[in-house]
């Protein structure tokens, strides 16, 4: 299998990109995500990714040449229409709004309208922890969870992330989709040629099925906690595209479709300043004193923890890609 550094991976990644028709910074920056997430164990939202967003590069679903931009603002809120681009570039500026308005107004909300797919939500909150603050990101997704009762896929898998810093240590990272597992996983399976587990999904008439195109292709997802799952998936729908004015995720085409209309997606970023409520010691005060509550239990391991430890061993190690993705990341570079 073969091995690359993380700034070889991120080359041969941002190459790809921009060979596709991404400006240079949409490809610097989304290659920089993407292989952060490999570094950190979560391969279904790495480098595999990048020749879907190479093809709808190519088709038109993704615009190389947008330029994301502030639509409408408030003192502690704004909204950025990221032109149909792919979503890291305009999600990094969101987040940077969302942190400058908190450290002036205590809170920072930036939305994103018109966006892609932008990867694991916790990576793009790192910079939140370390300037101190709280955040919070949610995304809407294409549609892969059916209404409570229904048969067909309508809310989409509505990522939430969370990171808390800390006095010491890595920051505490929540990061979930909504559902019992994520398209990246069955994405995983597809391309192994590999049955799912029994329980993960269904077709398109609402019958389970362990086929992972059945799933892809019209198909819904369980959301995690039944019908506590899809109420919050519910709520991450509304936030995510009433309140920014994105399609709504039954209306976005899946993401293995090539030639679509753009997806426009809806992100939200919420910041939070400890130095307006109870105050930054406070605050650090009562995260290690429920640190150390949870750590009495020896098998407690923090949320976020794996994923610091995966990082430091990739920067020594490198990174395994597979053979095969490896070859369609050398000719997404020929284009």
């Amino acid at each position: 299998m073969p091995n690359l550094s993380i700034d070889a991976l991120t080359a041969l990644a941002t190459d790809a990109l921009h060979a596709s028709g991404a400006f240079d910074s949409a490809a610097r920056i989304t290659a920089k995500y993407l292989v952060a997430a490999d570094a950190q164990g979560l391969g279904t939202h790495g480098v595999v990714r990048v020749p879907t967003y190479c093809d709808h590069l190519k088709s038109g679903r993704a615009r190389g040449d947008a330029v994301p931009r502030i639509v409408n603002e408030k003192a502690a809120a704004c909204l950025i229409d990221a032109g149909y681009g792919l979503g890291f570039e305009p999600s990094e500026m969101a987040l940077e709004e969302a942190m400058e308005r908190a450290s002036k107004h205590g809170m920072g909300l930036a939305g994103v309208a018109k966006s892609h797919h932008c990867g694991a939500l916790g990576i793009l909150l790192e910079a939140v922890a370390a300037r101190g603050m709280v955040g919070l990101a949610f995304s809407n997704a294409p549609a892969a969870i059916m209404a409570w009762g229904g048969k067909r896929p309508l809310l989409g898998t509505n990522p939430v992330a969370a990171i808390f810093p800390r006095k010491s240590g890595s920051p505490l990272v929540i990061d979930m989709s909504l559902t019992q597992v994520t398209r990246g996983q069955i994405l995983l399976y597809a391309n192994a040629g590999k049955p799912l587990p029994e329980g993960w999904g269904m077709d398109k008439d609402g019958n389970p099925t362990t086929d992972p195109h059945k799933i892809l292709v019209g198909g819904s997802l369980h959301a995690v906690g039944g019908l506590k799952g899809t109420m919050l998936a519910l709520a991450v729908e509304i936030l995510c595209c009433a309140l920014m004015g994105a399609a709504l995720s039954h209306e976005v085409e899946p993401m293995l479709v090539n030639n679509g209309k753009p997806m426009d997606l809806g992100q939200a970023f919420l910041v939070i300043d400890p130095a307006g409520l109870a105050g930054r010691e406070r605050y650090l005060e009562r995260v290690e004193t429920l640190i150390e509550a949870m750590l009495e239990d020896d098998e407690v391991r923090l949320p976020g923890a794996r994923r610091v430890e995966n990082a430091a061993r990739a920067v020594q190690d490198g990174i395994d890609i597979p053979p095969e993705l490896a070859k369609q990341l050398h000719a997404l570079t020929q284009r």
